[in-house]
């Protein structure tokens, strides 16, 4: 017998219910577009100094960026109505959160402590 998150060969493949594809492709756009424009303002318009921390921040930003297009790659592509394909899909998608969360907080961190005290 197999085991019961193994389904038998014979079996369809499950597929994403209606509206989930597109759900996960507005959430990976809306978070790509917040990841660029705060990537241009912080890192190409604001006034300061790199440091380590910024250089560390603008790194993990960049990984944000490009996991978030490897998930809307994968989101467009047709294989993601499978179940298998689409959970995948939504791990790197919360990889890229988290090494967004990882940039921002050290964004945050470099511009409390490069700020000038008053």
């Amino acid at each position: 017998m197999a085991p019961p998150d193994i389904p038998p060969r014979n079996a369809e493949p499950q597929m994403v219910p209606a509206g989930y594809r597109q759900g996960i492709i507005t959430a990976i756009t809306v978070l790509l577009g917040f990841s660029l424009a705060f990537w241009r303002f912080w890192g190409f318009e604001s006034p300061g100094h790199w440091s380590a921390r910024s250089l560390f921040a603008a790194l993990s930003l960049v990984c944000a960026v490009v996991l978030q297009i490897i998930a809307l790659f994968r989101a467009l592509r047709i294989e993601d109505d499978a179940v298998a394909e689409y959970r995948q899909t939504v791990r790197w998608f919360i990889a890229s959160a988290v090494a967004l969360l990882v940039g921002l907080a050290i964004a945050m961190l470099d511009a409390a402590l490069g700020a000038p005290a008053d």
